[in-house]
């Protein structure tokens, strides 16, 4: 029995030592595991598309999820933010489901480092290419350099322009460890309460209710810190010229007398 445990062991850890972290096939099968539970939800969802109201319990909640998100990405990015629901849903369902995750087993995707600098390079590589698409190449990394100054005053641009870069490369920093801490924080709070109250008394059962909300507020958080910077570099003035009824504004319903 011994000898089974420390092949198990073996196989999942990454080094020796109490580290949970997980070895190459581990972090796979840990994927997998999530991905699996998204797709199951989504299938599930997916057999009451045909239904004009959806009674089913995860086409109800799934659609309270995109409802979620469609609000963030519109409400921060503007109304072109529709276009990028697919693409934070996404994000927001992995890291969601892999916080949830790391509630029932030892450890999880968003409790290893490496998958959250992953994630964050992805995101934060998409929003580079998306400002290179609505400025084009020159006019994205030009925005970097701050406003337009003298050409006395070219030492100052170019000291923001490398100020700007190492912001941009320390946002792939920011996303990853504040995810990693939280979550990989979380599972060791757990061990160490219930060292203090002995094998017989799980008390680090009490931390329950906090690690479900950081759950939640993590995923937020990622998805909410990916839609401001997109809506940095894809900021479209036409966004903010329409009333709630989809009018131009200062546009007036009442059309103005013809002279007689």
């Amino acid at each position: 029995m011994g000898t089974t445990l420390g092949i198990g062991s073996s196989l999942w850890a990454a080094g020796g030592g109490e580290h949970h972290g997980l070895s190459w096939l581990g972090m796979m099968v840990y994927i997998a595991l999530v991905l699996g539970i998204v797709f199951f939800a989504l299938s599930r969802a997916k057999q009451d598309f045909g239904q004009r109201v959806f009674k089913g319990f995860w086409s109800q909640l799934l659609e309270q999820v995109y409802l979620f998100i469609e609000n963030l990405c519109v409400g921060i990015i503007g109304a072109h933010g529709r276009k990028y629901i697919p693409f934070i849903l996404t994000f927001w369902l992995v890291i969601f489901v892999s916080n949830v995750v790391a509630l029932f087993f030892p450890t999880s995707p968003t409790a290893d480092l490496s998958f959250n600098l992953g994630v964050a390079l992805i995101a934060i590589g998409y929003v580079q290419w998306e400002g290179m698409k609505a400025n084009g190449v020159l006019g994205h990394f030009k925005h970097f350099a701050g406003p337009k100054l003298p050409p006395a005053l070219l030492l100052i641009s170019f000291m923001i322009f490398i100020i700007e870069i190492i912001s941009e490369v320390m946002k792939n920093v920011s996303l990853s460890l504040r995810l990693f801490g939280n979550i990989e924080g979380g599972h060791q709070a757990v061990v160490a309460m219930n060292n203090l109250g002995g094998s017989f008394v799980p008390v680090g059962f009490l931390l329950m209710p906090i690690k479900i909300l950081t759950c939640i507020v993590q995923a937020l958080i990622f998805s909410l810190l990916t839609c401001v910077y997109l809506s940095l570099v894809t900021h479209h003035e036409d966004d903010h010229h329409h009333d709630e009824a989809g009018e131009p504004a200062g546009h007036s319903e009442a059309q103005p007398a013809a002279a007689h």
